[in-house]
């Protein structure tokens, strides 16, 4: 008896060192790890950000986790993100392939340009987005006219509450998934829509899962992959969004006129009449890739301008600077363009304080190395996942003025002018730098400078002290909060 005992505890610390992940050669430290978990244990998946910055004191600004017994690295700090991200760049471009948001998004053997691994078809249809994007003539409408268009939605919105408090959650939320859609299909919809509440709803259950306990599980243990668990209801989600965009497509196909492209959608498709065989552009990709930018430029938008407005309303003395300099550029002007942007050096300034304290998608999108490489004298294998701690470069002591406070000196000289440091990455950098970043650029200053220019936002007087700490999720959400908003006597 004794001995059969003894045999199975041997099996069993057998098979429990055969799941231990073990660090390979020179490879990056970190905490213990243990069978099937990997390092899951000594995080706090509600939100790890605190302790990514407790390890980086343990084990510097490069060190190692494990998501069951997969390797992953932790880079934190401008010197490590730059030699990985920049002069590394194709050696750590790669996305990892085996995740639950990877899966979610390439069913059927087709990828959205995100999450896409590196090679020919990321590369072909990253160039078209970025091309048609950077031009984004669209017949008639610029994208500039469209997000202006959309902004006087907002407006009316809020001068129907003049003088009274309102909650901007879904007004800033609404307002960037508009702008989207005009941009990908040329169509928007009244706040009310059942397709905009739908949409809304799928992208909010599927980012909760994917932030929840249940993708940890699915990317740590493969063998639930195929059970009846909570994860499979962000894969019905994902169908019910590309039937969506199905239907969008399938009524450009009867209306466009091949060369007079009215959004991105008739570009995609004249762009796929004149490809030869053998390319990566089809119409079920297309479907992908409005998945990929409403992802891009909906959450993201809408959160940094909540947090924008949050601390403008608690930093009265920076909203009215912002006042005085928009009152003195827009004089005599109907509206803003983003050329006006070169004229406005304190707003500038505001705005990208607005993106660095807000650090919106704080990890990124995962990387992952194309070969073996090594980073900051560490030996890192083809194949492992890179985690991008961007608070650490945000916040970077020595690297930023005020690193801890909503600051624009932050990104002015001492003659005032805008200077944007390196350290200014919170679109990522290097070739998988986001996608959408010069139209978020574009929306958040024409947005911003819109409504300060009519309006002053107050914050309440009976809403106690205002609470910064964010929502940790695949964005930062600051916590719910209203806002006081009052005509100016301009108007």
């Amino acid at each position: 008896m004794f001995v059969s005992l003894f045999l199975v505890a041997l099996c069993l610390c057998f098979l429990l060192l055969q799941l231990k992940p073990w660090r390979p050669k020179n490879f990056p430290p970190g905490p213990l790890s243990l069978p099937i978990f990997g390092s899951l244990l000594f995080l706090n998946l509600e939100n790890p950000l605190k302790d990514f910055e407790r390890l980086r004191e343990s084990y510097g600004n490069v060190y190692s986790l494990f998501i069951g017994r997969k390797p992953a690295i932790i880079i934190n700090g401008f010197k490590a993100m730059k030699e990985a991200i920049v002069i590394k760049s194709t050696d750590f471009a790669g996305r990892p392939q085996d995740l639950f948001i990877n899966d979610v998004t390439q069913r059927k053997g087709r990828v959205w340009v995100i999450m896409a691994d590196y090679g020919p078809m990321w590369r072909e249809h990253r160039r078209f987005v970025l091309m048609t994007l950077r031009n984004f003539g669209l017949g008639k409408k610029s994208m500039e006219d469209r997000i202006l268009d959309e902004i006087q939605h907002t407006i009316k919105t809020l001068e129907n509450n003049n003088g009274k408090t309102l909650s901007p959650q879904v007004m800033f939320h609404n307002a960037a998934f508009n702008i989207i859609c005009q941009v990908l299909f040329g169509v928007r919809y009244g706040y009310d829509d059942e397709t905009i509440k739908l949409i809304v709803r799928c992208f909010a259950e599927m980012t909760k899962i994917a932030n929840g306990p249940w993708a940890m599980l699915y990317d740590s243990i493969p063998l639930i992959r195929h059970l009846p668990l909570p994860f499979n209801k962000a894969f019905e989600n994902m169908e019910i969004f590309l039937s969506v965009s199905r239907r969008l497509i399938n009524e450009h196909k009867k209306t466009r006129v091949p060369g007079e492209p009215r959004d991105f959608v008739d570009c995609y498709l004249d762009e796929l009449e004149n490809r030869h065989y053998g390319s990566t552009f089809s119409e079920e990709q297309l479907t992908r890739i409005t998945f990929d930018l409403f992802v891009a430029g909906t959450d993201t938008t809408s959160n940094t301008l909540l947090t924008g407005f949050l601390y403008l309303m608690n930093f009265p003395h920076i909203q009215e600077k912002c006042h005085r300099e928009i009152d003195l550029v827009l004089a005599g002007k109907d509206r803003v363009t983003f050329e006006d942007r070169l004229s406005m050096p304190y707003m500038q300034a505001v705005i990208h304080e607005i993106q660095r304290i807000a650090n919106t998608v704080p990890l990124s999108a995962f990387h992952c190395t194309t070969k073996d490489t090594e980073l900051m004298g560490y030996s890192i294998p083809k194949g492992t996942m890179i985690v991008q701690n961007l608070n650490s470069v945000l916040r970077e002591e020595l690297k930023w003025k005020f690193p801890n406070e909503f600051n624009p000196e932050n990104f002015l000289n001492e003659q005032g002018e805008f200077v944007k440091p390196d350290t200014f990455m919170p679109f990522s950098a290097g070739p998988r730098m986001c996608l959408g970043e010069g139209l978020a650029r574009m929306e958040l200053f024409l947005i911003t400078v819109t409504l300060l220019r009519k309006f002053t936002f107050i914050w309440p007087e009976n809403a106690g002290e205002p609470d910064y700490t964010p929502v940790f999720g695949l964005t930062l959400t600051p916590k719910p909060f209203t806002m006081k908003v009052k005509l100016r006597s301009i108007y």
